[in-house]
């Protein structure tokens, strides 16, 4: 099963605590604790944005660039474009969810577990 839509992105965080429905400039996007997880503000419909790490970005492009990709505007920043469509739903899961580890408390990350 693919990550089809914002749809599918929206309901792949339904299970990660504290996870709001918000906006970014504007787009819709995903936040927690007030900092965005991912938006719709990619250039290009067919994508969204994920806030990663620099260096999961540079594994991310490096090892699936037909799912994960960037422009210049996204070269430097913690962030990576991804495409809908895409068979890496797996991968896409792991990362939402690293992002929001990355993003939580202490407390949180205990009740979590390991990161992802």
């Amino acid at each position: 099963m693919a990550v089809k839509d914002w749809e599918a992105v929206v309901h792949a965080c339904a299970a990660l605590h504290g996870v709001e429905q918000g906006t970014a400039y504007g787009k819709p996007a995903l936040k927690f604790r007030g900092k965005t997880l991912a938006s719709t503000t990619a250039p290009d419909p067919n994508s969204f944005v994920l806030h990663v790490s620099i260096e999961d970005k540079e594994v991310l492009t490096e090892t699936d660039p037909d799912t994960f990709w960037e422009t210049d505007h996204y070269r430097g920043w913690p962030a990576v474009l991804v495409r809908y469509g895409s068979a890496s739903t797996d991968r896409i899961a792991l990362m939402l969810a690293r992002t929001w580890w990355d993003r939580a408390t202490a407390v949180q990350r205990s009740q979590f577990g390991e990161r992802p």
